[in-house]
């Protein structure tokens, strides 16, 4: 009787631990990811800067210091972890503007210079280091609007002019000229944010009026089509209930998963699945809180936070993140 009892005991300790075990893994799928800080910016600490990436480089300028609007245009090495200044941006000083690679060349425009809502548009040669301006954007003056480069394709849209917009223009820089092309369905916003996964574009998040938006959508750029996916705020059963909704956020893929960070001053991260269309919480960022960061992706296959502002703090430091990692508290 001493033996079965204590074959009771020992099963029944197995079968717990077990238990604990599985627990621990899925307390780990749910923050899988570790953030390592890399070189810091060189230029000075600001938010609300325009971004573009060429090959594996990653270029930022504009932005704001919360003293000063910025022109000034840094080139980020992601191989060499390092940064170089390269020539101003060629328009006036502002924040909120928007941008993309397309062919090569990076190209910004839009944005807020402190009094004026903005509409010029300029393309920068990384080979000559050289800008030059180009046809001013389609649509109307604004700022907090999204840009974005998927199958070959160059789109701005969304954004303030003093209204909420939701159109969507897209540029030909063949010869430089923009047309206005279908938006989707859902309401208008500025402060959205958008990645790019095997040629179809992922639109979310924003503000409309003082509310977040939680509608999520998809484009297909060889359509011409938007679709929407799952809100952002689901809680259907086949999966954990979440809310990712905000503004201000930074986005980026990796390995066909994109990824919404920060935003509202905050630090969780968000992984989307297209095949599945369902988020997952990965490890929050380990810097400070931040809206109006720039998200920034090389090749679909690293991705970072950089600069950004909580409050009057404004920020310089850059962030990498590693999803398939643990979290180290000890490489930073």
């Amino acid at each position: 009787m001493k033996h079965l009892k204590k074959g009771i005991f020992i099963t029944t300790l197995l079968i717990s631990l077990i238990f604990i075990g599985c627990n621990n893994d899925d307390d780990d799928d749910d923050t899988l990811g570790n953030w390592v800080k890399k070189s810091a910016f060189d230029g000075p600490a600001r938010s609300s800067a325009t971004s573009f990436v060429i090959g594996t480089f990653a270029y930022v300028t504009t932005g704001y210091t919360g003293d000063e609007y910025l022109k000034d245009l840094w080139a980020y090495n992601s191989t060499g972890d390092y940064w170089e200044q390269k020539a101003d941006f060629i328009g006036i000083a502002r924040s909120s503007g928007s941008g993309f690679e397309l062919n090569g060349k990076g190209y910004v425009g839009l944005g807020y210079d402190g009094t004026n809502k903005l509409k010029d548009f300029y393309q920068y040669n990384p080979d000559t280091n050289i800008w030059s301006q180009k046809a001013d954007f389609g649509g109307t003056a604004r700022y907090s609007a999204v840009g974005f480069q998927v199958g070959g394709k160059a789109f701005l849209g969304t954004g303030y002019d003093g209204n909420y917009l939701k159109d969507f223009y897209q540029y030909n820089d063949t010869d430089n000229t923009w047309t206005q092309v279908n938006g989707f369905s859902g309401n208008k916003r500025r402060n959205a944010t958008v990645f790019v996964i095997n040629d179809i574009a992922y639109l979310g998040t924003g503000i409309n009026s003082g509310v977040n938006q939680v509608d999520f959508w998809a484009f297909d750029p060889s359509t011409d089509v938007w679709t929407r996916k799952r809100d952002l705020d689901d809680d259907e059963s086949d999966h954990d209930t979440y809310s990712i909704v905000r503004a201000n956020a930074s986005s980026f893929t990796i390995d066909g998963l994109g990824y919404v960070a920060c935003g509202s001053s905050g630090t969780t991260i968000w992984e989307y699945n297209p095949k599945t269309d369902i988020w997952n919480a990965k490890t929050a960022l380990e810097g400070s809180g931040r809206s109006d960061a720039v998200g920034i992706s090389i090749n679909g296959e690293r991705g970072f936070i950089a600069l950004g502002k909580s409050g009057t703090s404004y920020f310089d430091d850059v962030w990498e993140f590693k999803p398939k990692e643990e979290q180290n508290d000890d490489d930073n």
